[in-house]
């Protein structure tokens, strides 16, 4: 590790990636997959829209995860995309690939992402069963020995850890966080304090919620730094300005573009399922960049619903003049 000019730390491309994470420079940046009019993925709009985002200030790049429509690709298309992202990063910043289904699935695009050369993996929720405690405790247990990526596992829908698992995971070699798309702060906040007492060394932990920006005040009061931005895929400028505004603690900053920006994207978004990654890709193309369609079963929002996403976008621009 050394210094920035600004006597920030930086870390080298070959540093862990856990220390990479733990102080971003900008947002994480979870970009869409993109496809062309016939259905398949477009190897070269998917590289040009991952190398604009690292361009414009990604910290990290999370290539095929939920934003990026993990659950429609083909293995082959997942390693494809992966490699792709790795080759478009240059070691800039890390990236960090999906995982899921199954164990034996998870283990197997474990092995993809790190043949295509992946710095990490997000765990993402087994497949369809909801199971006890037990049962998701082993299912990230074998999947972090079938890899030597380092893995953070993702809470949410049917894979929901009590703190005892929680810490026990902590205790598990490889998995070095957390991500958390519940939004149960109680939850959470005895997720932190059970690890913190129990398992020296720093856990990582990630607001994952969908437009996490909107809860991350909350967030940062448990001790969670850490958050996605889908909004970075599609106005990189708005999400670094709220970043740069939150880390240094500009709540004039934060709360107007809380209330001016935040706040009517994530009504806008409540308004249509599977808006979380469908709405994004919309707002994708409407900054220029065709990255096509999503795959069924998700499904396209509404043209009023795109059209107000402008006036969103639009409104987010003007509030960040107000500051020049």
């Amino acid at each position: 590790m050394h210094a920035s000019p600004q006597g920030e730390p930086v870390t080298s491309a070959s540093a862990p990636l856990a220390a990479r994470l733990r102080v971003p420079s900008g947002p994480l940046f979870f970009p869409v997959t993109a496809f062309g009019p016939d259905g398949s993925v477009a190897l070269d709009v998917y590289r040009e829209h991952v190398r604009r985002g690292v361009d414009a200030g990604a910290a990290a790049v999370f290539a095929c995860c939920g934003t990026g429509e993990f659950h429609a690709l083909t293995p082959e298309e997942f390693q494809t995309c992966v490699r792709a992202a790795v080759e478009e990063t240059g070691g800039r910043v890390p990236v960090v690939a999906g995982a899921g289904y199954g164990t034996a699935l998870a283990a197997r695009y474990a092995r993809l992402a790190g043949d295509a050369g992946a710095d990490g993996l997000l765990a993402m929720p087994p497949y369809l069963v909801v199971a006890a405690q037990e049962g998701l405790l082993r299912h990230y247990r074998e999947l972090a020995a079938a890899t030597e990526l380092p893995v953070i596992v993702y809470q949410r829908d049917n894979a929901v850890l009590t703190p005892g698992t929680a810490v026990e995971l902590a205790r598990t070699e490889g998995i070095i966080g957390l991500k958390d798309g519940v939004g149960d702060l109680d939850l959470m906040q005895r997720v932190v304090s059970a690890v913190r007492s129990e398992v020296p060394g720093d856990f990582l932990y990630f607001n994952g919620l969908p437009t996490a920006e909107q809860t991350q005040l909350a967030y940062q009061g448990i001790g969670v730094t850490l958050y996605s931005s889908a909004v970075f895929c599609f106005a990189p400028e708005i999400a670094l300005a709220f970043h740069r505004a939150l880390t240094a603690g500009d709540l004039a900053v934060v709360h107007r573009l809380l209330d001016g920006f935040y706040r009517p994207l994530v009504e806008l978004r409540a308004r249509g399922r599977g808006y979380a990654v469908s709405l994004v890709k919309a707002g994708v193309r409407l900054r220029g960049l065709d990255v096509g369609e999503v795959r069924p079963p998700l499904h396209e929002p509404d043209e009023d619903h795109v059209k107000q996403l402008a006036e969103v976008i639009e409104r987010g621009h003007a509030l960040l003049e107000e500051d020049r």
